[in-house]
């Protein structure tokens, strides 16, 4: 055989597996777009929901629920990005199907069932983080934001015998800019929930260790203090929220990389390939090595 077959037949797998990645996303933005249209003809309805956080605090505070459009073009992009946000959350079990079969053939039994609870456990941590978001932290921003209001009718001023109204400054929110911060509120707080998943896959290749996320504990903090920074408006109420929440994640994260590394000592000592004496021994030399440098 010469060294041109050689290439050929080396390269035809290669190939195969590009063809197969093709058709895979090719299924999966063709899902995305089915998923995009339905969510653009129901686009007014979605919105309705997605208003229910501010039209809250605007009742309890006796105003009408009421957005505007600042432009002519304002409420065709509004039903684009329900739509986009939409398409993705309708097309996501798709998506995630589509890649976990291109990746499970190159995988062994005991990686795919290592594997596939976290493929499930991803989308269910998004949906809980953005549910969180949409119905505890959103209400609590807007009712600060809103709470800067002044009507002029509460405060009066008399001068030279006449009445003076005070100035009123009142919400009157563009439906672009709503929908904005409040998919901002979503996304951020669904990717913050991934935390326990990624970092527990990360455990489970052996890339981190639970004594390492410890150890790493103040520097985790000063992150999260400034991801809490970035992804939330500038109010105290939501980064503190955001802040208490994903460090919570961070130590869940922590005891399930525990559990990870404890299963796989004991699965390693089942098969005969942990030798306790060794550790043993190790932990002796490291005691005598210390007490020595304590003399």
């Amino acid at each position: 055989m010469s060294q041109s077959d050689d290439i050929e037949d080396s390269s035809a797998p290669l190939i195969e597996h590009l063809a197969e990645l093709r058709t895979r996303l090719i299924h999966s933005v063709a899902a995305f777009v089915v998923g995009m249209v339905i969510c653009f003809t129901v686009a007014t309805p979605l919105f309705n929901f997605l208003t229910a956080p501010l039209c809250q605090v605007l009742g309890e505070r006796g105003q009408d629920c009421d957005l505007i459009f600042i432009s002519p073009q304002e409420g065709f992009f509004v039903a684009i990005k329900i739509s986009f946000l939409g398409g993705f959350i309708l097309a996501f079990p798709y998506i995630g199907l589509q890649m976990w079969r291109f990746v499970a053939p190159g995988l062994y039994k005991n990686e795919k069932n290592a594997f596939l609870p976290f493929l499930v456990a991803s989308p269910f941590m998004f949906i809980l983080g953005a549910s969180f978001a949409f119905y505890v932290v959103t209400p609590l921003a807007y009712d600060f934001f809103l709470g800067f209001q002044q009507f002029g009718n509460e405060g009066e001023a008399v001068l030279d015998e006449e009445v003076q109204q005070g100035l009123s400054v009142v919400f009157q929110g563009s439906a672009q800019e709503y929908l904005n911060l409040t998919i901002k509120f979503i996304v951020a707080f669904g990717l913050c929930f991934q935390l326990p998943v990624l970092l527990t896959l990360m455990g489970k290749a052996g890339l981190v260790s639970a004594e390492g996320l410890g150890n790493m504990r103040k520097y985790a903090v000063v992150g999260i203090l400034v991801l809490a920074a970035l992804v939330t408006p500038p109010d105290v109420i939501t980064q503190v929220i955001l802040f208490v929440v994903v460090y919570g994640l961070y130590e869940v994260s922590i005891f399930l990389v525990r559990r990870v590394e404890r299963k796989r000592e004991e699965q390693l000592r089942a098969d005969g390939y942990y030798d306790d004496e060794e550790e043993f021994d190790m932990e002796d030399t490291m005691t005598e090595e210390q007490d020595a440098d304590g003399k």
